[in-house]
């Protein structure tokens, strides 16, 4: 039976009217609704026609998360009085309630993408609801582009409706064909905020890392809430980790403390949405609580203001986690927790005066994370570039090559970046392409059931507690009854399913591309392919099993040792053990999850597998490499034949006789490096290209640019043939720099001739003497003492340019400094010839100086001559 009264009490059913109004109108909607105003409960249920007379239509709602997609399901089945699985069902990843009479499925935004890839046409789904949109996570933005090209293209029918739990909407209802934004007004009761940072500074997060002091000041603000205020207390933190640290110190308060995370079981999950009125409860969640469910008893809120988001270095091809903090809008959509069912309390582990300098809203996730699986899914759409989808915020363009790198490494896409069969079948196994590739290639190697258990490993990282050795890990989570280990052994039994063991092998064709990225595990050069059947299937160990099938996910992390706990990945990123691993003694490693912390020089293992020598370079075959290598190293040329995997050396010896092109490139890479200072350079060389400098920015062409840019541009113009005969450092040491550069003087045109005559390297003065012109500033610079420019009324010029004139006294002292010598005469001379005329006597001192000759000798020996 309808819950009529529980519908009724929902505050967005004011604003459903308006809703089916846009609907009919455009077909598309923004619809936007506080946290607990029903929004993703009872506007399913009436755009499906279950709540009235209405025309049944079939609605598929799309959350972000799991936990949020089954607690949908179960409140809407309560509302009409039924269990999920009838009117009312959901589909999640590994789990499936659905029936013959379903109207209303509730997805999570990955099996929504899944069904758009078989299905474009969405065949008999009425309406789509794109929940909590305002997350910004990536799936739901790819469902939103896709279902948009759906509508324009196939089903103009099809009804969109993208619900945001803020009043941010302007840029999804731009992004609908600016659909119509209906508003709900929802019943939220007053939140008192209560500043709680900690007594003393703590670390700021990086990495995976949160002080362990801000914990324990988070445990404490717990207890104060629960001293000061009634009701359940909901707090939030940024891992499971930090969960269970929490847990552990709130051990002995008078409540029952509960855990809630992506990885909880389906039967703590709803224990926690069901609410108790027996026991007070002390709740501690991930950001999953911040929407989409209603936790209820929830009274109070403490909020560490941390949260987690994906980074993906890629130069590095490392992918994880990193804590940040939470932004101002999560701050209120956690705040906004407590106010739910009454008024209540948020304590905010932070100072105020910080809480204006947060982010205002948090980033999207297009924007920060690995985008393989996505760049997959546009290349199956039919769009590898992603150019024409519409989305809020385009792919970066660093992170897409990175991820077409990627997919060409293992398969998924051509030349062309067009996605391949083997492509597409990887798509469907719901899993990132790595582990696909790992999964298809390990099966046809070690059977299906095997690469299986090993890939759900890699797909869901173990807990903490089962250590960083992922043979081990494997174990435990065999014999474990833990929830993860019964998540893991429903992901293996889906995962076995989908593969029958004979996979495509790994043969040239099997999936890697050529080039080179630094994150996509492929390189130019000799490959080396394992070979299916070369060891019978099952033969192998569980830690040989592991090792190649992490190798497979990640060749670019396979590493070998190099001391004391420290290995070298083949991407040439350093790694590292925690002190007490088992694996430290490892020749070589598997690496499959690790992150950087900042400013570290190495990266920290978090999960690995040992392999032997042969796996770790049949993995990662393709990054091997065979052939001469000669460059610019520790400061000369370094000649070597090289077998190499990645940046691992496999074995080196010298070349005695290298190609000379490779010699001259390795020259110009130790130039481009060091500077054009390995060259020699006279006194008379750096003037001649200060000359040449001056002129081609004063005159321009055909004067050469001499720069250090436009000379490593093309060093063969000037350097040549010195350059080719060179084989060490110490002969670019040989070559004259000022001959070579006249090399680029303009021969062709006559203009040669005339750089004495432009830019002259010395200037004659009255006295006689020829003064050297210093071209190194702004202007050409004549210092020239002051008695022997006598006689000279205007300043000297050089390409038409006045010179700045230093007139220096007798002992060849600055005295004054002029570009104008007509006025130095007329108004300046007099006060230096006050200041001068005492202090040098021997020297003439003429009161006007334009009638006495110009010279460098005292009086007396003026009067001599």
């Amino acid at each position: 039976m309808i819950r009529t009264e529980a519908l009724d009490r929902l505050p967005v059913r004011t604003a459903v009217p308006a809703l089916e109004r846009a609907l009919d109108d455009r077909g598309v909607a923004v619809l936007c609704a506080p946290p607990g105003t029903g929004k993703t409960t009872l506007v399913p249920l009436v755009l499906a026609g279950l709540t009235g007379d209405g025309q049944v239509r079939r609605v598929v709602v799309a959350e972000p998360r799991r936990i949020a997609a089954r607690a949908a399901a179960r409140r809407m089945a309560w509302l009409l009085g039924e269990r999920p699985g009838g009117r009312v069902g959901f589909t999640v990843r590994g789990e499936r309630l659905v029936g013959p009479d379903t109207v209303v499925e509730v997805v999570t935004t990955g099996v929504l993408l899944q069904r758009l890839q078989r299905d474009q046409e969405l065949a008999g789904v009425d309406v789509v609801i794109i929940d909590e949109c305002h997350e910004r996570h990536l799936d739901a933005d790819t469902v939103a582009a896709f279902l948009l090209d759906v509508r324009e293209a196939i089903r103009p029918d099809l009804r969109l409706v993208a619900a945001s739990a803020t009043t941010d909407a302007e840029g999804w209802a731009r992004l609908l064909g600016d659909a119509p934004v209906v508003e709900a007004e929802g019943v939220s009761y007053p939140v008192e905020v209560v500043w709680a940072p900690p007594a003393r500074p703590v670390k700021p997060p990086h990495g995976m890392r949160v002080d362990p002091a801000l914990l324990t000041h988070v445990a404490a603000t717990v207890r104060r809430a629960l001293g000061e205020r009634d009701g359940d207390v909901l707090c939030f933190l940024p891992g499971v980790g930090e969960i269970a640290r929490v847990a552990g110190q709130l051990a002995g308060v008078d409540a029952e403390v509960l855990q809630v995370h992506g990885r909880a079981p389906a039967a703590v999950q709803d224990a926690v949405l069901a609410g108790s009125s027996d026991v007070r409860r002390v709740v501690l969640a991930t950001s999953v609580a911040e929407s989409s469910l209603t936790v209820p008893g929830v009274r109070v809120v403490v909020d560490s203001g941390l949260a987690r988001e994906p980074r993906t270095d890629h130069a590095r091809g490392l992918s994880a986690l990193t804590t940040v903090r939470a932004s101002q809008a999560a701050g209120r959509q956690r705040a906004g927790r407590a106010g739910r069912e009454a008024a209540g309390a948020v304590y905010r582990c932070w100072d105020q005066a910080e809480d204006g300098r947060l982010a205002r809203f948090p980033a999207p996730e297009i924007k920060v994370a690995d985008l393989a699986a996505f760049a997959l899914q546009a290349a199956c759409w039919g769009d590898p570039e992603a150019s024409s989808l519409a989305l809020l915020d385009p792919p970066p363009a660093g992170a897409m090559a990175a991820a077409r790198e990627v997919l060409g490494a293992v398969g998924a896409v051509d030349a062309a970046g067009r996605v391949t069969d083997r492509g597409v079948r990887m798509s469907r196994l719901g899993l990132h392409p790595r582990l696909a590739r790992a999964l298809l290639d390990g099966a046809a190697e070690v059977g299906a059931r095997r690469a299986a258990e090993v890939v759900a490993l890699l797909s869901e990282e173990p807990p903490r507690e089962y250590g960083d050795d992922l043979a081990a890990a494997l174990r435990t989570a065999r014999r474990g009854q833990d929830g993860y280990a019964g998540r893991w052994k429903q992901e293996v039994r889906r995962l076995s399913n989908q593969v029958d063991g004979g996979g495509s092998g790994f043969g040239p064709g099997s999936g890697s591309g050529s080039g080179k990225s630094p994150g996509s595990g492929v390189a130019r050069g000799t490959s080396t392919g394992l070979h299916s059947g070369a060891d019978p299937r099952g033969s192998r160990s569980d830690d040989a099993v592991v090792g190649l099938v992490a190798a497979l996910a990640f060749p670019e992390r396979v590493a070998r040792a190099r001391g004391e706990g420290a290995f070298l990945m083949v991407s040439g990123t350093g790694a590292e053990l925690g002190d007490s691993s088992r694996l430290r003694s490892a020749p070589w490693l598997a690496v499959a999850v690790a992150d950087r912390p900042a400013h570290a020089a190495s990266a920290r293992v978090r999960l690995a597998a040992v392999v032997d020598e042969d796996t770790a370079l049949l993995a990662a075959g393709r990054l091997r490499v065979r052939g001469e290598e000669v460059r610019w190293a520790d400061g000369d040329v370094v000649a070597r034949s090289v077998d190499r995997v990645g940046a691992v050396e496999l074995a080196v010896r010298p070349l005695k006789q290298p190609d000379p092109g490779l010699v001259r490139g390795a020259l110009v890479e130790g130039l481009e490096r060091e500077g054009l200072g390995l060259l020699r350079w006279s006194r008379d060389s750096e003037q001649l290209r200060l000359r040449l400098a001056f002129l081609h920015r004063v005159v321009g062409a055909p004067w050469p640019d001499v720069s250090d840019g436009a000379l490593l541009a093309d060093p063969g113009a000037w350097l040549e043939p010195e350059l080719s005969r060179a084989r060490r450092r110490a002969d670019l040491g040989r070559i004259d720099a000022g001959q070579a550069l006249r090399r680029l003087l303009p021969w062709a045109t006559g203009e040669a001739v005339r750089l004495d005559e432009l830019a002259p390297e010395r200037i004659e003065v009255p006295s006689g003497s020829r003064i050297r012109i210093e071209y190194g500033g702004e202007q050409p610079v004549l210092a020239v003492k002051l008695q022997e420019l006598f006689g000279l009324a205007e300043t000297p010029r050089v390409a038409g340019v006045p010179v700045l004139v230093h007139l220096l006294s007798p002992a060849g002292r600055p005295a004054a400094v002029t570009a104008d010598l007509a006025s130095f005469w007329q108004d300046g001379y007099k006060a230096v010839r006050a200041e001068l005329r005492g202090r040098y006597p021997k020297h003439p001192w003429p009161e006007d100086p334009a009638t006495v000759p110009a010279t460098r000798y005292t009086s007396a020996r003026l009067k001599r001559s």
